[in-house]
């Protein structure tokens, strides 16, 4: 199974609780250390989103880690270094 990309964290961000705010995007390597928060995306939403991933990858997250992780690279590191519980989609 491959790790999760930024393009599809992007993805499932849009998909799951919209756009980030104007004027930001979480393309390209510069983002990657940008908070969440200048994205517009808080905890709730970043739930939202590994609960996803969870379902769809078997990519096994706590909710503290998730809460740590308050940059798209943090949020990346953590998804590649989880236990899957095996794809479910």
């Amino acid at each position: 199974m491959s790790d999760i990309t930024l393009t599809e964290l992007s993805e499932l961000l849009l998909e799951c609780v919209g756009a980030p705010e104007e004027g930001t995007s979480l393309d390209g390597e510069d983002s990657l250390d940008t908070p969440f928060l200048e994205f517009g995306y808080d905890s709730l939403a970043l739930l939202q989103v590994t609960g996803v991933i969870e379902r769809r990858h078997g990519i096994v997250l706590s909710d503290d880690a998730v809460l740590e992780a308050d940059t798209p690279r943090l949020l990346l590191n953590m998804i590649k270094e989880a236990p899957r519980a095996g794809a479910v989609r």
